[in-house]
This record gives C-alpha cells, sequence and structure tokens, in this order.
C-alpha cells in the first residue's frame, strides 16, 4: 500500500493546483493526484478553446508560484471591464489605474494552461494516477485509505477533494450538497469581433439575462450569456448566422461587429454549497464545494482562495498534523466567511438584474451612475472583480 502525505481526487484545474501548490511550499511532501480522465496532451490551438478569468489577486498568488505569467501567448489582460444595463441609462466603466493594477485580471484559455499544469505534475514527482477513480475509501483515525479502480491501494495523511460539481468522492463521504437552481442557463462560446478588443471586457445586463465578454487572443471573445432555461435550446439550434444576429441584437456595437461564433454549449446555473467544508481527514475545494452563477467570474477565483488557505496550512503545520482535526478546522473557519460573502453578493447581483420591476431599473441606473461618477463607489465591485477582500 502506497503511503502519501496528501491525495487530490481530480487532476482538473483546482486538483492540479492544488497539489502544485502544496508540493512547491512543501517540497518534501509526497503527493498523489487521482484523475478520471485520461489528459488529451499537446493540442493545437482551437477557436473553441474555452477560458477562465483569473482575478488580480489570483494571478499574484500563481504569480508567486511561478505558476503564471501574463506573456503566454494564451493569455489576455482584462484592461478595462464596462457594466451597462441594456435599455436602461445606466452604465460604468472599471479601470485598474484607479487602483494601481496593471490589468484587473486576466483570462486563460483552459487546454494549453491544463498542459502546463499537468507538466509541474511531473516535473515536480508528484504521482498522477490515471484514468483512475476511487472505488473505496475509509477514513481511519490517522489517515485516509482509499482503492482505485484497478484495485491500486493508498494510504494518506490528508484528503482533497477536487473532483467537480458532481464530486462522486463527495457521495462517497456521505457530504450532502445545498443547491438551488435560478431558472436561468449559461450558453457560453467563443466569438471574434471586426476591430481589436484592446483587453477591454462587458458586463451587459439585457431582457435575456446578464451576459459576459471576456477578452481572448485573436480578437476573440468568451462569451457566457445567461438566459431562461425554455430559450437554451432555441439560441444553441440557430445558425451561426441567426446566432450572430441575435447577440448583436441583444448586445449592441459597443464591443465592434460579431463576424464568426464557435460551437456552443450550456449548462445549468445554480447557488450551492457542500453542508460541511471538511470531514475526517479531509477538506473539499473549489467547484466540489460550492457553485457560483457567473455573473462576476468569480468561480474558479473562490477556489483558488481555498487552494491559499490550505497551501499557508501546510506550510506553517508539520506535515504529521495535515489532515488532523485542528487543521481541518482550520481550514473551515479560515473559508467559511470568504465563501459566504462572494456567494451572497454574487446572488445579490443576479437577482438585482434580473427583474423587471421599473423602480430596481432606476435603482440600477443610478448605481451604475454613480459608480461612472465616483471612483470610491466603483470600488467594492472592483475589488470583487479583482478578487481582494474589503
Amino acid at each position: 500500500m502506497q503511503q502519501f502525505d496528501v491525495v487530490v481526487v481530480g487532476g482538473g484545474m483546482a486538483g492540479a493546483s492544488a497539489a502544485i501548490a502544496i508540493k512547491k511550499v512543501s517540497p518534501q511532501a509526497k503527493i498523489a493526484v487521482i484523475e478520471a480522465f485520461a489528459p488529451k496532451g499537446k493540442q493545437h490551438p482551437s477557436f473553441d478553446d474555452r477560458s477562465i478569468a483569473l482575478a488580480a489577486q489570483s494571478v499574484a498568488f500563481l504569480g508567486e508560484l511561478n505558476l503564471f505569467n501574463p506573456e503566454w501567448q494564451y493569455v489576455e489582460p482584462i484592461t478595462q471591464v464596462n457594466v451597462s444595463d441594456r435599455g436602461h441609462f445606466g452604465k460604468a466603466w472599471i479601470n485598474p489605474e484607479d487602483y494601481n493594477q496593471k490589468a484587473l485580471g486576466y483570462v486563460v484559455e483552459v487546454n494549453p494552461y491544463g498542459s502546463f499544469l499537468h507538466e509541474q505534475l511531473s516535473n515536480l514527482d508528484i504521482a498522477l494516477l490515471c484514468p483512475n477513480q476511487v472505488a473505496h475509501l475509509h477514513q481511519q483515525p490517522e489517515q485516509v485509505e482509499l482503492t482505485l479502480d484497478n484495485g491500486e491501494q493508498l494510504q494518506s495523511r490528508l484528503l482533497v477533494v477536487a473532483d467537480g460539481a458532481q464530486s462522486p468522492t463527495r457521495a462517497k463521504l456521505n457530504i450532502g450538497f445545498d443547491s438551488i437552481g435560478y431558472e436561468q442557463g449559461a450558453l457560453i462560446a467563443n466569438v471574434q469581433i471586426d476591430t481589436a478588443h484592446r483587453g477591454q471586457a462587458f458586463e451587459r445586463f439585457t431582457e435575456h439575462g446578464p451576459m459576459a465578454l471576456l477578452p481572448m487572443s485573436d480578437n476573440r471573445y468568451s462569451l457566457v450569456w445567461c438566459m431562461p432555461n425554455e430559450q437554451l435550446s432555441e439560441f444553441e439550434a440557430m445558425t451561426a448566422h441567426e446566432f450572430l444576429a441575435a447577440l448583436q441584437q441583444a448586445f449592441g456595437y459597443r464591443a465592434g461587429r460579431f463576424v464568426q461564433v464557435g460551437m456552443r454549449a450550456s449548462y445549468p446555473l445554480v447557488l450551492g454549497r457542500v453542508e460541511q467544508l471538511t470531514h475526517h481527514r479531509v477538506v473539499v475545494i473549489g467547484n466540489a464545494a460550492h457553485a457560483i452563477h457567473p455573473i462576476a467570474g468569480q468561480g474558479f477565483n473562490l477556489g483558488l482562495r481555498d487552494i491559499q488557505v490550505l497551501t499557508s496550512q501546510c506550510q506553517a503545520i508539520a506535515s504529521e498534523e495535515w489532515g488532523s482535526f485542528q487543521f481541518t478546522r482550520a481550514y473551515q473557519l479560515a473559508r467559511a466567511h470568504d465563501i459566504n460573502t462572494v456567494m451572497t453578493l454574487t446572488d445579490a447581483l443576479v437577482r438585482l438584474f434580473s427583474n423587471s420591476s421599473r423602480t430596481l431599473a432606476l435603482g440600477r441606473s443610478l448605481g451604475l451612475l454613480t459608480m461612472a461618477l465616483s471612483k470610491t463607489a466603483r470600488a467594492p465591485l472592483a475589488k470583487q472583480l479583482m478578487g481582494y477582500k474589503g
């Protein structure tokens, strides 16, 4: 039976980042990552490569670990965020210079960044057990014992659950996940414009729901368009020409003219979190721990802050104590407030801007106008976008 200090279940963005971050601050730690799907390996860049937004605070954390470089070809800075409410007069612009930042954040394409992270796993001598799944697990007083689907057995002082929103490991631990559906889904696609985007990002609120455009390489935008569930299939079934026309009509021309759209996909939107962030010798991170609306682009950034706390605890506490009650209790206390705050603020934004009330519409417009006129009024939203507390 192989013995480890940490076993991470899930080799996606959150799981790989967690394993690498812990190894970087604790080089002697013996770490394994269990991943169910074999990596695709290096592929040629695709028009349809998905992306994530990294807030400025996340970039600072990853940069300290040499896990981020703003000069990579698959990275684009967010130099401005434009916020507007379709059909109403309120508009606001958030600029990094107002907060002594070079960029509000960066947009990173997932496939090449995932390949980079998996290279780091190999370079750092982190065991990647793939493709494998956890068949059975038993929590013992001093370790968690795992049996994989190929019969291999492992022991670990600490188990990190990072296998996504539908986490099978979470289910094996009988940890519940409380969620509420928004009666909205998100349609995602990459679109290209006929002019340079200059790093501008857009958050636009429409009668269908909020939509975001995040700048990517080659004058592409990553589109996230939230709309009632019953409309998703209609928009997915449109021809490319029909979809671009509908997008242009809903968004307007402030970003330019949309000239190409790639593959469209959709997923349901929920607000949810685990009933408990920890279990005996277990911590739950990333999408396995919380689900939030993409309105402010904070999902992966919230998961990275899980990893920051976990990493700092591993750095501060002797490895013999990893997974102890004191360790998991400290993690729970350190993460609860931030998670609650982000979930509450994100949910409030959704409900405020997905409401057709004229009174609320006027209030939104006045609020956005105030933000446009006052750096102080913009600060709370700017701090959330950048991932900073306060």
